[in-house]
C-alpha cells in the first residue's frame, strides 16, 4: 500500500475503515543507516545503559562497539539473509547483536528465553540457524546444556557463542574492518528480511513471523513520534527485548530519535524497574498491565521519585481502565500511551495520542499510526461493517510482515490478497476513528446461543473492591453448551471470593447470561513470557478442576 493509495482513495466515514496520516514520510533506510545517521547528530548522548552491569554508552561508542561485534561476526562467516539466534534474557549483549545482525543483513531470530529442548529445536531447525549467540544460563534454564543437547539434530548449526566466553570477548575486541561494513552496507536495502519472531501457538508449533528493515525501522519510529520522543528521553525498558515491544517500541523508538535505553534488570522485577526509574531519570516506562499492576502494589510505592517520568507505553493485552487511570495519577506518566498491534504488524497498528482526552486513553487502544490503515469486518463474509458494530480487526501497510518464514500456505491464511492481515482479534470503531479491542475471536464465549465478550465482564468485575485482576473465560457446559469461569487475583488482606458472593454483587448490574458461574481465586495466571494471559491454559486447568471434561 502506496502513500498514493492511502492518500487517493479516503474511506468512507459511515464504515469502520480508516486511514492514518502521511504527512511525515517513511523511512526509507536500513537499520544501519538510521543508527549511523543518529549517531553523528547526537554521538554525546547516552545510548545505552545497562543497570544490573554498570555499563553505558554514548552514541559514539555504541556505533564502534557495534560495528566491531558486525565485523566479528563477518570474520566467522555470517553473511547477508544467513539466519543468526539469539537466546537470552535483557542484557547489553542483546542490543549489540540486534544492531550488529543488521549491520551485515544477517537475520536475527529471537529465540524466547522460556523455551525449552523441544520448542530450541523445532526454531533452530524451521529456520535455518547458521548461528547461535546466548546467555550462558538464565535462572532453571542452562542455555549451554540445552544447546549441547540439541545441536546434533540442527544440521545448520554450525556455530554456538556464549556471552561472556572466549569467542565472545574476541569479537568484542577484534578489529572493525570499516571498508569492508560500508560495502556491505550498500548492498543492503529496506525491504530485506532482517528478523523472524515467533509468535506464541496456542495449538502446534509457533509461526516465524518474517519482518524488514522498512517493517520494524519505521514502527519503531513512529511509535516513537506518536509520544513526542527526542534526544533528551530516556527509555525504562522491563519488557522482553526477544519480542517486539522491547526490540522495537523500546529500541528503534529510542535509536530512531536519538533517545537512551535503559535495562533495569534481565527481567521483569517490579523494584528493579522502579529503581531504574529513578536512578536514570527515566522519562518514559514501558509495560503490559500485569506490569503496572505489580508496580503499583508495591507497599513502599510511595516512596519513589517518579516525577521525571512523563510518558511510557502500555500494551501487549488489554490495559483495565482502573489500572490506565492510576498510572496517570500516581506514576505523573500523563502522556502514556496505549499501543495495541502484534507481532505480524511489526507491532503497533493503532496508538493513543498525548493530546487524546483521558478518557479516550482509557477506553480505547487509540487511532491507526501513520501510512497504515485498519477496517473493522465480518468474520464470516469479510465485509466491512458499520461503526460501533464488533467484527475482526484488519489492517495493511508498511507495517504487515513478510510472511512466516517458510510456511506460504499459513502467510496466505493470514494475509488476503489485497494485502490485509486479518488478526484474530475482535474490535469496534467509534465515529472518530478510535478502536476497542474486546477479545479475541476464539476467546469469545457462546453461552446458549448468546455471544458474550469477556473483556466486558472482566471490566465489570475491576469495579469489585477486594479485585485486583481478573480474567474470564468459557468453560463446557451440557445445557448451554459454554458457561462463563472467572479467575480472579485479590488484593493483599481480602477475604476470600466466592462464586455466590461475585453473583450477588453483580447481580443488576450484569445480564443475568453474563455474570460466571464458577469463581476460581489465583496467586497468579499463566503468562507468556511477554506477560500475556494464556488463556488456553487457563481453560485446560479449570476444566480438569471443574470435572468437567
Amino acid at each position: 500500500m502506496t502513500t498514493t493509495d492511502l492518500e487517493s482513495t479516503p474511506a468512507d466515514p459511515a464504515l469502520s475503515h480508516t486511514r492514518g496520516p502521511v504527512d511525515v514520510p517513511l523511512l526509507t533506510e536500513t537499520i544501519a543507516g538510521n543508527l549511523a545517521a543518529t549517531a553523528e547528530r547526537h554521538g554525546d548522548r547516552d545510548a545505552l545503559v545497562d543497570v544490573p552491569s554498570g555499563r553505558r554508552w554514548t552514541y559514539t561508542e555504541f556505533l564502534a562497539d557495534v560495528r566491531r561485534l558486525a565485523s566479528g561476526l563477518h570474520r566467522l562467516g555470517i553473511r547477508k539473509g544467513e539466519r543468526v539466534g539469539i537466546w537470552s534474557p535483557n542484557r547489553w549483549e542483546w542490543v549489540l547483536v540486534q544492531y550488529a545482525t543488521a549491520e551485515i543483513g544477517a537475520v536475527l531470530v529471537n529465540i524466547n528465553p522460556a523455551y525449552r529442548t523441544h520448542e530450541l529445536e523445532f526454531v533452530l531447525r524451521q529456520s535455518s540457524i547458521k548461528a547461535v549467540l546466548a546467555a550462558p544460563q538464565f535462572k532453571d534454564s542452562d542455555y549451554t546444556g540445552m544447546l549441547a543437547q540439541v545441536q546434533p539434530a540442527c544440521p545448520d548449526l554450525e556455530l554456538v557463542v556464549l556471552f561472556g566466553d572466549e569467542e565472545w570477548e574476541s569479537l568484542m575486541s577484534g578489529p572493525t574492518d570499516t571498508e569492508e561494513l560500508a560495502s556491505i552496507r550498500a548492498g543492503l536495502d529496506s525491504g530485506d528480511p532482517i528478523n523472524i519472531q515467533y509468535t506464541s501457538g496456542t495449538t502446534g508449533f509457533p509461526k516465524g513471523a518474517t519482518l524488514s528493515h522498512s517493517n520494524i525501522l519505521n514502527n519503531g519510529y513512529f511509535v516513537g513520534e506518536t509520544i513526542n520522543y527526542s534526544e533528551v528521553d530516556r527509555v525504562c525498558l522491563p519488557v522482553p527485548f526477544y519480542h517486539c515491544f522491547g526490540m522495537v517500541m523500546g529500541n528503534l523508538a529510542c535509536t530512531t530519535h536519538g533517545s537512551c535505553m535503559v535495562i533495569p534488570a534481565p527481567a521483569f522485577d517490579p523494584v528493579a524497574t522502579l529503581e531504574a526509574v529513578v536512578a536514570e531519570k527515566c522519562t518514559s516506562l514501558y509495560g503490559v498491565p500485569t506490569m503496572f499492576i505489580a508496580e503499583l502494589a508495591l507497599e513502599d510505592f510511595d516512596s519513589y521519585d517518579l516525577s521525571t517520568l512523563r510518558t511510557g507505553i502500555m500494551a501487549g493485552s488489554p490495559c483495565p481502565e482502573s489500572t490506565m487511570r492510576q498510572v496517570i495519577e500516581k506514576m505523573n506518566m500523563e502522556e502514556v500511551s496505549i499501543c495495541y498491534g502484534m507481532t505480524e504488524t511489526s507491532p503497533v497498528s493503532t496508538q493513543t495520542r498525548s493530546d487524546d482526552s483521558l478518557d479516550r486513553r482509557v477506553s480505547s487502544v487509540g487511532r491507526v499510526g501513520p501510512h497504515l490503515e485498519v477496517k473493522i469486518v465480518d468474520p464470516a463474509t469479510g465485509e466491512t461493517l458499520p461503526r460501533g458494530s464488533a467484527g475482526e480487526f484488519c489492517t495493511r501497510g508498511y507495517s504487515v510482515m513478510l510472511g512466516y518464514w517458510d510456511e506460504p500456505e499459513k502467510t496466505a491464511e493470514a494475509i488476503d490478497p489485497e494485502g490485509w492481515m486479518h488478526t484474530g482479534d475482535i474490535g469496534e470503531m467509534d465515529p472518530d476513528g478510535y478502536v476497542q479491542i474486546t477479545g479475541r475471536i476464539k476467546d469469545m464465549v457462546i453461552r446458549g446461543g448468546e455471544n458474550i465478550y469477556p473483556r466486558e465482564i472482566e471490566e465489570f468485575l475491576y469495579t469489585h473492591p477486594d479485585v485486583l485482576d481478573a480474567q474470564v473465560i468459557g468453560v463446557p457446559d451440557a445445557k448451554y453448551g459454554e458457561e462463563l469461569m472467572a479467575w480472579v487475583q485479590l488484593k493483599p488482606g481480602a477475604p476470600d471470593l466466592t462464586a455466590e458472593a461475585l453473583r450477588e454483587f453483580a447481580t443488576g448490574k450484569l445480564a443475568r447470561h453474563k455474570i460466571p458461574k464458577y469463581v476460581h481465586v489465583a496467586d497468579e495466571f499463566p503468562m507468556t513470557v511477554t506477560g500475556k494471559v494464556r488463556k488456553v491454559d487457563m481453560r485446560e486447568r479449570s476444566i480438569e478442576m471443574l470435572g468437567l471434561a
